[in-house]
């Protein structure tokens, strides 16, 4: 059995399953504890209670996905901007020792990533490109059968793709990134910026101030013309995203998950193909696969145990963890 963790900025989910996606028992926590040592100890405690309630007494491996920047081979976080005081925060030796399991850290974007091509909308593709956007964008390649970190763990970072020189600026200092027009955070500061409180998109959120990406994507959903103009322009800069990691990766599934997988076939999915195909080569359109994530709930609990997957492979490959 493999107990999957995810760690995010608002929430830990757990999961204890197998290698084959089955799922024997999963939990959630709040936002973990501004102190990695205090966050980990509630963490072990619903890990124990997963496993004394599936009747294992250890698991074979434990698999950690986490926000970056990281040290994945150190097993530590470096002070993610969602969680900004576990700064050299070691998180898998402590696991590990507490457990009796070899424990693996993956960045949580490669880790989603992998599950979705071993579970979810990208079962049985060989190359895969996930884009998830949540508070920033997060990217993830599967590339001929095997996650693909690059040089010094920085591939798939799409987000990062500059898609208008000199453009606003990103949460990494750049500017123009791909990030900082359709990241979530990036996108609630520009509706709060750009509509008006007399609108009746900015009255259903209680007032602009209060305008969330789900505001405009429901908004729209019922018709709303001034949520329509703003979700149109986001599937606008990401059909940018996808145009460019099509051109260099050549995937057979591209991947979306949370705000476009949210909108749906309709409003996103449906015209952000358009757009796409319009810009790439026929040769490149065919055959490719333009989907929303498809693990849900389930996704962060098997983002887990994929990375204790990926660890356990790569240890059986080379008998040194990480080495690609």
């Amino acid at each position: 059995m493999i107990l999957g963790i995810d760690i995010g900025g608002s929430k830990v989910a757990l999961a204890l399953g197998d290698g084959e996606g089955r799922i024997l028992g999963e939990t959630r926590l709040g936002p973990p504890d501004p102190s990695p040592a205090r966050a980990l100890a509630d963490i072990l405690i619903e890990a124990r209670g997963l496993l004394s309630g599936a009747g294992v007494a250890a698991p074979d491996a434990i698999g950690v996905s986490a926000p970056g920047p990281l040290d994945r081979r150190a097993g530590t976080l470096c002070g993610p901007p969602n969680l900004p005081t576990w700064r050299d925060a070691p998180v898998v030796g402590p696991l590990s020792e507490a457990l009796g399991a070899p424990a693996y850290l993956e960045n949580d974007a490669n880790a989603a990533a992998l599950a979705e091509w071993r579970f979810g909308a990208g079962r049985g593709a060989r190359r895969l490109v996930y884009l998830t956007m949540s508070t920033g964008v997060g990217g993830g390649l599967v590339l001929d059968g095997r996650l693909y970190r690059g040089r010094g763990d920085l591939a798939g970072e799409i987000g990062h793709a500059p898609i208008e020189w000199d453009g606003a600026l990103c949460a990494c200092g750049l500017h123009g990134c791909l990030e900082a027009y359709v990241g979530g955070r990036a996108w609630t500061e520009h509706l709060r910026r750009v509509v008006s409180d007399e609108t009746e998109l900015a009255r259903k959120a209680g007032g602009a101030s209060g305008l969330r990406p789900e505001h405009v994507v429901a908004a729209a959903r019922a018709g709303d013309a001034r949520a329509k103009e703003e979700l149109e322009r986001f599937v606008g800069y990401l059909a940018r995203g996808v145009v460019l990691a099509v051109v260099a990766y050549a995937p057979d599934v591209v991947v979306l998950g949370t705000i476009a997988s949210a909108a749906g076939e309709t409003l996103c999915f449906a015209p952000l193909r358009e757009q796409v195909r319009a810009r790439i080569w026929p040769a490149a359109w065919e055959d490719l696969r333009i989907l929303p994530a498809a693990l849900g709930a389930r996704g962060p609990g098997l983002a887990g145990i994929c990375a204790a997957l990926e660890g356990l492979r790569g240890e059986r490959e080379t008998g040194r963890l990480g080495e690609d």
